[in-house]
């Protein structure tokens, strides 16, 4: 299978399963590049989710782009970010035809309301797999913790707080 066709479908399939957004996919992507098709390491990984935070537009997206680019430069972008919304296109585009209907549909509200809780854990596990990475020493886990008291205690815009923590990133290390 040529590789512009393994990306496209690496990328649908995590499209596919992007429910919950951004965060809530993070542990899906990881698994398929990282893990399962090696096009990246966790290093690298984590590296895409903090240039995907600090650029316009959803995580999934621009790690597509990323990795895209990476594995298979500018066709590669292409191809592993038309896959990556594919699967979102199809289904707002029917979702968006049917969405009165169904808005007070009891077993649609089940159903959201049963794959919320899954959603935080897939956060969760994506949060503790790019923490082994990220957290390797107390420095790095003092600037975490700033950055988590910055942002539950004072009303900082998120885009700062990372440029802050660049920032700091230079100073100690």
């Amino acid at each position: 299978m040529s590789l512009l066709i393994e990306l496209y479908l690496t990328f649908l399939k995590i499209g596919a399963f992007a429910f919950g957004g951004g965060y809530a996919v993070l542990s899906l992507i990881e698994r398929e590049i990282v893990t399962n098709k090696g096009w990246i390491t966790l290093r690298e990984f984590t590296d895409v989710i903090g240039i995907s935070q600090m650029t316009p537009g959803p995580i999934a997206i621009n790690a597509a782009t990323f990795v895209g680019y990476k594995v298979g430069g500018p066709i590669g972008s292409f191809f592993a970010t038309l896959g990556v919304v594919t699967v979102s296109f199809i289904l707002i585009s029917i979702a968006s035809h049917y969405m009165a209907k169904f808005k007070e549909s009891k077993v649609m509200k089940a159903c959201l309301m049963g794959m919320r809780p899954a959603l935080i854990g897939l956060i969760i596990s994506a949060f503790l797999s790019l923490g082994k990475e990220s957290y390797k020493d107390f420095k790095s886990v003092l600037v975490g913790i700033g950055v988590m008291g910055l942002l539950l205690s004072k009303k900082i815009n998120p885009i700062l707080v990372i440029v802050m923590a660049g920032a700091v990133g230079v100073i100690i290390f």
